[in-house]
């Protein structure tokens, strides 16, 4: 029983020690900033252009 609970303690050690899980966890938080940066560019990109086509609409159907 003693052998077991130090091995399960060994295991658990080296589970606390590795650093793999970190990398992905970054990489998920840079994906997710640049997702949320192409959003809101997105949501400026569409604002604009909806302001853009609104006044060469407004200024087409004033001039004919």
């Amino acid at each position: 029983m003693n052998t077991m609970l130090l091995k399960l303690y060994v295991k658990f050690q080296d589970l606390m020690s590795r650093e793999e899980g970190q990398d992905l966890v970054e990489y998920a938080l840079v994906v997710a900033l640049i997702a949320f940066g192409a959003i809101t560019g997105m949501g400026y990109l569409a604002k604009g252009l909806n302001n853009a086509f609104a006044t060469i609409s407004t200024t087409l159907a004033t001039n004919l």
